[in-house]
């Protein structure tokens, strides 16, 4: 199942990090893209600002579709319309903590999943490891 992330919205539930902070930012990447490599779920990561040189808007980062907002726009607008155009909504979870936000995306037919149960989710798939491959598995 694919996922949306409110990178910001995590960001300001992890005690110690700062909104905004590309310290923040990177530290989240490398934990998503940790979770990324365990679960092979597809995950896009939404920032509030501006992009980082490094990691240009639309850039595919460590497995992870990175998206920012725009000038005179904010994250919560861009997961929105990533949403709203979505041919299988149903598929998707959308993590945030921000009530607005996830209620929208539930009426348009999302799962949600709040800041720190995300948080909680990639922890537990981070102790345990990488899935491993079925050697009969096809090919």
């Amino acid at each position: 199942m694919p996922y949306i992330v409110d990178g910001n919205n995590v960001i300001g539930h992890a005690s110690g990090w700062e909104i905004g902070s590309s310290s923040s930012r990177h530290r989240l990447i490398d934990e998503v893209a940790a979770f990324v490599v365990s679960t092979r779920e597809k995950v896009t990561l939404v920032f509030d600002g501006a992009p980082e040189d490094r990691i240009p808007d639309g850039s595919w980062h460590r497995g992870i579709l990175v998206r920012y907002s725009r000038r005179g726009s904010n994250a919560d607008r861009v997961v929105s319309s990533l949403v709203a155009e979505s041919t299988d909504r149903r598929r998707l979870t959308v993590v945030t903590s921000d009530r607005q936000l996830a209620t929208e995306c539930r009426s348009r037919g999302a799962k949600t999943l709040g800041s720190d149960e995300f948080r909680r989710l990639v922890a537990h798939r981070q102790r345990q490891g990488p899935p491993v491959s079925d050697p009969g598995a096809a090919a």
